[in-house]
């Protein structure tokens, strides 16, 4: 594990923002770290607003797609609301689905299969459309590259209006409306919202219509927080409003599909932490093990009752996928090891019964042991369909461009792609993909890296320095939780390994008169370094342990050494 100490800020900045907000010097080296360095940024981030949302119509084709679905409400048109069937996809179709059915009755919603059509909008779909007099689509979080099937559904007298949020292709489809704040000739503001959130611009502009603010519209933003949990956007700007606020609802009003879910794991306060690795998984699990459809059901319910009952069929396909990902995640160990591929730059491997809605997160876990970039193939048809995910500071889409030769499809970003190759191309593949990488690839990359905020002795650690840096939350990509490092600790004499198999360390460090209680999982293979009282240095986040109606602050250790 590399540890990587950020810069100190600069210090009359420093200095000027410590004497402004009255803060200790770690405070504010935090907040500057994260470019807040006046007081009134330091007052909007602390308290973000509604004010911070900007002007819908400041996006590219907002007063097309307005006028085109007020023309479609008015004339009783009937209105299919499409899209993906990850979280943000299925968050993004039950808010515009349930926004919409406030203003009509003929609003449908459509979610491609993820086996049967793959990814985006699908011809079937437009069939779907056709064949049920749709008139007009509107499609969110997918379709800015759908250049052949928005035609196609053109010809068939079908208007599409699309809401994206990935970056398009040099040529955009002949829609009514692209909303899409990427596109090179969008001045939209704020670039980094996520689908969901594209498609609450679109809801904030049609009420305004009727004289309504964003406040009015508070009832659909546990959906925006949870697409913006999931979905790993910058939770930054406009989308660290919309996830403050969103936390705000899924903590004391949620709708009843997410009520429901929240019920199951009983948690008094969710964090944004909680929203992506609890709910969102849920929600994900429907569309990766059965249907996306089960998602926009659950959170389009009204009854709550009948909520209660899709999250239990919901979390049952939950339960389902992480026992299959566990079990396929072990036989792709199992398969590196026999094909003596440990000390290999890359992670590349393949078997016909593996489950497809889970090779993404099966690749994820891979890197957890071999830290590569990593691709994990299963039989799709008559093709090989496979998940890339990358380490960080490695270009995966990249790598997959050079050995295109080898492939007939592929897409994605820097860290996460997805491909289709031909059988007999696997073999050639796997060779290419492991040469491009070896010539391109920094060594250091391979090595997990923990970016630290800064170094902090443990007398600092107080209730009012965690109370401060708790109200840094919403955390995310933009804004991380602090990671702090303090060297020359000692444990009390009674540190140890717990937990099943010694897993995970347990101990009280100390630092002259100063001691706290630290939590590493994951760590117990490093409890030698803190016997016979050596002196030994830790990085971690701090948090509160809740132990019998007590509660103190404790270190959540990254890593020690």
């Amino acid at each position: 594990m590399r540890w990587t100490l950020k810069p100190k800020p600069d210090s009359i900045i420093l200095e000027t923002l410590q004497k402004e907000l009255q803060v200790d010097p770690f405070v504010a080296t935090l907040l500057v770290q994260r470019g807040i360095e006046t007081y009134d940024q330091a007052k909007r981030f602390f308290r973000p607003t509604f004010a911070e949302l900007h002007d819908p119509f400041l996006m590219k084709d907002m007063d097309k797609a307005v006028a085109r679905i007020e023309a479609a409400l008015l004339k009783n048109e009937n209105i299919l609301v499409f899209g993906d069937y990850d979280v943000d996809g299925t968050t993004s179709v039950a808010l515009m689905s349930s926004y919409l059915r406030t203003k009509s009755d003929r609003i449908a919603t459509y979610i491609p299969d993820r086996y049967d059509e793959g990814y985006g909008i699908s011809y079937k779909g437009i069939d779907f459309a056709h064949d049920n007099k749709f008139s007009l689509i509107i499609a969110l979080d997918c379709g800015v590259k759908a250049i052949d099937k928005i035609a196609y559904a053109a010809q068939k007298g079908i208007d599409f209006i699309i809401c994206d949020h990935h970056r398009p292709g040099i040529e955009l489809p002949k829609a009514i409306a692209i909303l899409d704040p990427k596109r090179d000739d969008c001045d939209y503001p704020f670039k980094e919202l996520c689908g969901c959130g594209v498609g609450f611009k679109l809801i904030q502009a049609l009420s305004s219509k009727d004289g309504k603010t964003p406040e009015d519209l508070g009832e659909y933003l546990d959906l925006v927080a949870t697409a913006i949990g999931a979905d790993i956007v910058p939770i930054v700007g406009e989308n660290r409003a919309l996830a403050y606020f969103g936390l705000q609802v899924i903590n004391t009003n949620p709708r009843p599909g997410i009520k429901a879910i929240i019920e199951q794991i009983k948690k008094d306060v969710l964090t944004i932490t909680d929203v992506v690795f609890i709910v969102a998984p849920r929600i994900n699990a429907a569309g990766r093990m059965k249907h996306g459809n089960y998602a926009v059901t659950l959170l389009t319910e009204t009854n709550e009752e009948l909520a209660k009952e899709y999250a239990k069929e919901i979390n049952d396909f939950n339960l389902d996928r992480r026992e299959t990902d566990r079990r396929i995640t072990e036989e792709a160990l199992v398969q590196i090891v026999d094909q003596k591929e440990e000390d290999r730059l890359t992670t590349v491997v393949y078997h016909e019964t593996w489950h497809k809605g889970v090779i993404g997160i099966v690749a994820s876990r891979l890197i957890e042991t071999y830290y590569r970039p990593t691709l994990v193939f299963t039989k799709s048809g008559e093709k090989l369909a496979a998940s890339a995910r990358s380490v960080k500071g490695f270009d995966v889409y990249n790598a997959l461009e050079a050995c295109a030769e080898h492939i007939e499809q592929f897409g994605g970003h820097k860290y996460a792609a997805g491909l289709t190759l031909d059988p007999k191309n696997y073999e050639a593949f796997k060779h290419a993909f492991e040469d491009e990488v070896s010539k391109t690839i920094d060594r250091s990359l391979l090595t997990p890296e923990i970016r630290v905020d800064m170094q902090i002795d443990l007398k600092d650690i107080t209730p009012k320095f965690y109370r401060i840096i708790s109200q840094f939350a919403p955390f995310g990509p933009g804004n991380m939780t602090p990671i702090l490092m303090t060297e020359n600790l000692r444990d009390s004499g009674y540190g140890k390994c717990v937990g099943e198999d010694d897993k995970h360390l347990r101990l009280t460090a100390t630092q002259g008169i100063d001691k706290i209680v630290c939590i590493g999982f994951g760590l117990g293979d490093k409890c030698d370094l803190i016997t016979d009282r050596k002196p030994f240095s830790a990085v971690y986040s701090i948090d509160e342990n809740h132990w019998q109606g007590n509660v103190s602050l404790q270190l959540k250790l990254r890593d020690i050494r």
